[in-house]
């Protein structure tokens, strides 16, 4: 075992969307010694936000990946750090971040507490059983509320948030916290603007109390999920130990039951310093994580791997991105082994050997050249030929199958077209780059137009793409309207027998099979292909071939077109011709049985329904609301915050477009909305005819 990777620390920075990640990320780098200046989001020069774009807007799009060190208890740790954007859109960048990372850091903002974004990528951090620590930034902000958003991170987040600080003042006065571990305070001076000097004094006197009282809880918490601790609580909790505290807490938060608590002011450098303390004192080193588990692809079996450079190679391609200078580079974690330049490896789910010609460690758009990476560490490669996202890189002759990532669907499309005849060409190279770095962005040609249907996760996504398209490759586009990404089901099932029958003479083609075509059960999606041929009436070898057939024959939905969401094909039985039979025609009578069967199943329209929340002025909560019903939204609740009103709907995406502009317009510029797609739900009746009709063309 490597002995130093337990001074490792592989972190993301995650939250909502102007919670402050970006700038805490920023601060981090600079008190690490990593920068020589603070970087600022307003002002566009956030060393992590180095896309152009970001910088224009002031948000993050895509995760950018930094190492730097910190030195706590007089040792140094190495700290991987993830900022992701906050942005629904980029949920994607949230997503595969997570899925290699050890720890994170959820950043809340102390007026707004815990947000609908702030809510989206805690699940994804509980689907991948991630440690966190919460950093309560914003705390110099009118209306900060450090016990408030503690008490929504156990409500809404279901966490067991446990506070190891106290704010020293708030607003306006915020100067500092109170460590309750250590019972000391952490009091910053104005005379230094740069945050760098800080002084630990006592506990002032009027915060004594609170002081001890918190820190009673903060044992009492520590000491239910500890057995050791709790035998000392009962008896004397003053003879707990700073070191026995840490040690409980760190365990208990590995173990993700509890979450600690720490607050500052990020853009006034107050309360960075501990945070990295407590990155560094809880969050989960590769060791502590332990072995990762895969599958051996040669005989389906599970195998593990430790975080140890002896063990043979698994690495996993978390994230893939197109460097002007050095080509396609793709960020990799490695769980075992080292990957050095030059090195053969291979790619598991092509089973076919990838050389890597040269490897990196990342600062945001920056490479640094390595020659190796090693275990529990992250870093970057180029030289691949056939890599993409979620793919395992493993040794040779010792392969393994890491767990892939899932991606959510495209709910919105836009169709596009180069404004000049030179850049057709163009336009397809570069439109094959960015779905290649993003899993959420897809291609397609419309087969009665032939136009191309770009799709992604939302308006700005789609708009910073083209935006990309633009300054990136030099290619100015003509866009149509956004289009709903709509999707079809079947309600009901139908038995059918279907022959596929051709002579041209010499060798024909013939294909027989016996089916039913059914709805999928439990919100499987995609194709569930049942086999129940016996005795080899279809041979075995032909069988995949009927399986292909259905499944891309769902692309094109029996009533418009759409690809359909689900369905399930029991094969029950068929016959072939010794001769004339093959994959082919049995691929082709399987497409056929599909455009003729599926409209027996009493097909329906489907549409993207979008979770929305807007945070409005008591006044206009009546417009609002009737703003909603009038877009065939459903109000699912009301609460009240920080002296506003929060309106929860749910409202179909094709009802959403051009949302904020009205929104402005009734609440006079007061109100925020945000979005998120939650589910796909029927269309009515009325509403589907008359989509279909104009997708058919009948109404122009």
């Amino acid at each position: 075992m490597d002995k130093n990777l337990k001074y490792t620390r592989n972190i993301g920075i995650m939250a909502h969307i102007d919670a402050g990640k970006t700038t805490t990320t920023e601060r981090i780098l600079f008190y690490t010694g990593r920068t020589h200046r603070i970087g600022e989001v307003d002002d566009g020069n956030a060393q992590m936000d180095w896309m152009i774009q970001e910088q224009e807007r002031g948000i993050t799009i895509t995760s950018a990946a930094t190492t730097t060190y910190w030195k706590y208890n007089n040792e140094e740790f190495k700290i991987n750090i993830i900022d992701t954007p906050g942005h629904v859109d980029f949920t994607v960048e949230v997503e595969r971040s997570l899925r290699v990372l050890d720890g994170a850091v959820a950043v809340f903002c102390a007026v707004g507490g815990v947000e609908p974004q702030s809510e989206t990528v805690w699940r994804q951090a509980n689907k991948y059983d991630v440690p966190r620590i919460a950093f309560v930034n914003k705390m110099d902000r009118p209306g900060a509320d450090y016990f408030s958003v503690i008490q929504q991170i156990k409500e809404k987040l279901g966490a067991n948030p446990i506070a190891v600080q106290l704010p020293v003042g708030s607003e306006e006065s915020f100067r500092g916290v109170i460590d309750l571990i250590r019972m000391k305070a952490i009091v910053y001076y104005d005379s230094d603007m740069t945050g760098t000097k800080f002084e630990v004094e006592d506990i002032p006197p009027d915060m004594v109390r609170d002081a001890a009282e918190w820190r009673g809880r903060l044992i009492e918490s520590v000491a239910n999920v500890d057995d050791t601790l709790l035998a000392k609580f009962v008896e004397d909790h003053d003879s707990i130990t700073v070191d026995e505290l840490l040690t409980a807490l760190r365990n208990s938060t590995i173990k993700g039951i509890a979450v600690p608590v720490i607050c500052g002011a990020a853009v006034k450098n107050k309360g960075v310093q501990p945070l990295l303390d407590a990155i560094t004192a809880y969050l989960p080193s590769p060791v502590d994580i332990g072995p990762v588990t895969g599958v051996d692809p040669r005989t389906d079996e599970e195998v593990k791997r430790e975080p140890d450079d002896k063990e043979p190679l698994a690495a996993l391609a978390f994230k893939i991105a197109t460097d002007p200078f050095v080509g396609r580079l793709v960020f990799l974690r490695v769980y075992s082994g080292v990957l050095r330049a030059g090195d053969t490896v291979l790619n598991t789910r092509t089973g076919k050997r990838e050389r890597i010609n040269r490897l990196f460690q990342m600062h945001a758009n920056k490479q640094n050249p390595k020659e190796s990476i090693s275990a529990g560490d992250i870093g970057a490669g180029v030289g691949f030929k056939d890599l993409k996202t979620g793919d395992t890189l493993s040794a040779i002759h010792k392969p393994i199958l890491l767990e892939s990532m899932e991606f959510p669907e495209p709910v919105i499309g836009i169709a596009i077209e180069p404004k000049t005849q030179a850049d057709v060409d163009k336009l397809a190279i570069a439109l094959s780059k960015l779905a290649e770095e993003d899993p959420t962005f897809q291609v397609r040609t419309d087969p009665d137009s032939g136009q191309t249907i770009i799709e992604g996760m939302g308006e700005l996504h789609l708009e910073i793409l083209i935006d990309r398209l633009k300054r990136e490759f030099r290619i100015e586009c003509n866009q149509g309207v956004p289009q709903v990404a709509y999707k079809e089901a079947i309600t009901t099932s139908a038995d059918f027998h279907e022959i596929f029958r051709k002579q041209t003479g010499g060798k024909g083609k013939f294909a027989d099979i016996v089916a039913t075509m059914m709805p999928t059960e439990n919100g499987v999606r995609g194709l569930e292909f049942v086999n129940e041929v016996k005795g080899g009436n279809i041979p075995r070898e032909f069988i995949p071939a009927v399986e292909k057939g259905f499944r891309e024959a769902m692309s094109n939905g029996p009533l418009a077109g759409f690809p359909l969401e689900s369905l399930k094909v029991v094969l029950k039985d068929g016959s072939y011709h010794p001769v004339d039979s093959d994959a082919l025609s049995f691929e082709i009578a399987a497409k056929q049985a599909f455009r003729k069967y599926s409209r027996k199943c009493n097909p329906v329209l489907l549409e993207p329904i979008m979770s929305t929340e807007v945070i409005t002025p008591e006044e206009y909560v009546g417009d609002v609301i009737g703003d909603f019903n009038r877009r065939r939204g459903k109000v699912e609740g009301m609460e009240s915050k920080a002296g506003s009103r929060v309106v929860k709907a749910k409202v179909p995406l094709a009802e959403k477009f051009g949302y904020v502009t009205v929104l402005r317009t009734l609440t006079s510029g007061r109100a925020t909305s945000t979005m998120e797609f939650s589910h796909y739900e029927e269309v009515p009746a009325e509403i589907a005819n008359r989509i279909i009709e104009i997708t058919k063309g009948k109404i122009l």
